[in-house]
């Protein structure tokens, strides 16, 4: 196998259809079609299997594709080294919930674009902590931004606690913090019923023996914060996104006793391209500081 058949093999896993792939990598389909099949053969196993107009990839197929990105990558920091002096084209891909996005735009890339001028980051945008831990495993993204617990075949590197706050309309009489059993009643809007989300802070309300009335019950973050600009709810959110509240003009409170989530960078346990693990470094030198 070379470097020109595992550029085939990723691209076609990548695109799920011959003729996609062979459009990024500028070759005709039936070659492309050609190679894989010759790859096959040349391998004894089956690497995609077709699936109505596309094609997926079989389990064998799942292994291959893993160990050829691990060593596209490697070749890509070998090329990267050899070029130091040259501005380079690599690219970052860091997967972040919408709640964590405009801390991880806001301040740590900045600060990691200092460094790292050569590197295009590109934020892959997913609806919240199982959409960054599918990222990850399916290697659309080197990284993930979100908060803690994800499943144990990641690696964590924690940066920080944020507190969970009340965002209410104005004009609600409520002390500051809030008491958790004044939530009891409280009408709120909440994450889909059944979603991970869902399911954290149905436990906190049951901890705390409270009943909200749940007035709208969807994952669209946006969707949250427009029935609180109209009066119809609260809702329960990260202190990072107080600042988008307060110009909004609605009120920030927090909670007595404070709910606080651990936030953390997490990826795959396999080895990290440099310009990843360069991120990493600026990341927790920042939570150091």
């Amino acid at each position: 196998m070379n470097l020109q058949q595992l550029r085939y093999v990723v691209a076609t896993a990548e695109h799920r259809t011959m003729t996609d792939a062979a459009r990024s990598l500028y070759i005709a389909q039936p070659a492309l079609s050609r190679a894989i099949r010759d790859l096959e053969r040349e391998l004894g196993m089956t690497l995609f299997a077709r699936s109505g107009r596309g094609v997926v990839v079989t389990a064998q197929g799942r292994r291959v594709v893993k160990l050829a990105r691990e060593a596209l990558d490697a070749v890509h920091e070998i090329e990267g080294l050899a070029n130091q002096t040259t501005v380079t084209e690599a690219e970052l891909r860091i997967a972040a919930t919408p709640s964590l996005e405009p801390g991880l735009a806001g301040r740590l890339l900045p600060a990691y674009a200092a460094e790292h001028p050569g590197v295009r980051v590109h934020i892959v945008r997913c609806d919240g902590r199982d959409g960054v831990v599918s990222a990850i495993r399916d290697q659309r993204a080197d990284l993930g931004l979100t908060d803690l617990p994800v499943p144990t075949d990641l690696i964590t590197h924690p940066l920080e606690r944020q507190e969970i706050v009340l965002i209410s309309p104005p004009g609600l009489e409520l002390p500051n913090p809030v008491p958790m059993g004044r939530l009891h009643g409280m009408r709120l809007a909440l994450p889909a019923r059944g979603s991970l989300r869902r399911r954290e802070l149905d436990a906190m309300f049951g901890k705390f023996s409270v009943t909200p009335k749940v007035v709208l019950e969807t994952d669209e973050r946006n969707g949250w914060l427009n029935a609180v600009r109209a009066g119809q709810a609260s809702l329960l959110w990260y202190r990072g996104m107080a600042e988008q509240a307060a110009r909004a003009g609605l009120v920030v409170r927090s909670l007595e006793p404070a709910v606080r989530r651990v936030v953390a960078v997490v990826h795959a346990r396999r080895r990290l391209p440099l310009i990843a693990q360069d991120f990493l470094a600026t990341a927790e030198k920042g939570t150091a500081a």
